[in-house]
């Protein structure tokens, strides 16, 4: 195994983005921050971060935290204030 070093830090996310995260964090049974990891290393290399059977796990959830956001939003999404 690898030795890493982690930090401690504040990431503001959508409620409902976070909820599904951290559903299927515990659904995954690792950390939400270690799920974020695997996403962003995935994504990095250009991997698909999910099987078939997690990903109907995500349609899931999405759907019991009405989450509605797509890929296509985070690049036209306001916060309010």
């Amino acid at each position: 195994m690898k030795k890493i070093e982690r930090i401690q830090t504040g990431l503001r996310l959508e409620k409902r983005l976070l909820k599904v995260l951290k559903g299927l964090a515990e659904h995954l049974e690792i950390s939400t921050a270690e799920l974020v990891e695997a996403i962003a290393l995935h994504s990095f290399e250009g991997k698909a971060p999910f099987s078939k059977e997690t990903q109907l796990k995500i349609a899931q959830l999405k759907q019991v935290y009405d989450l509605d956001l797509t890929a296509s939003d985070s690049h036209v999404t306001k916060e309010d204030d």
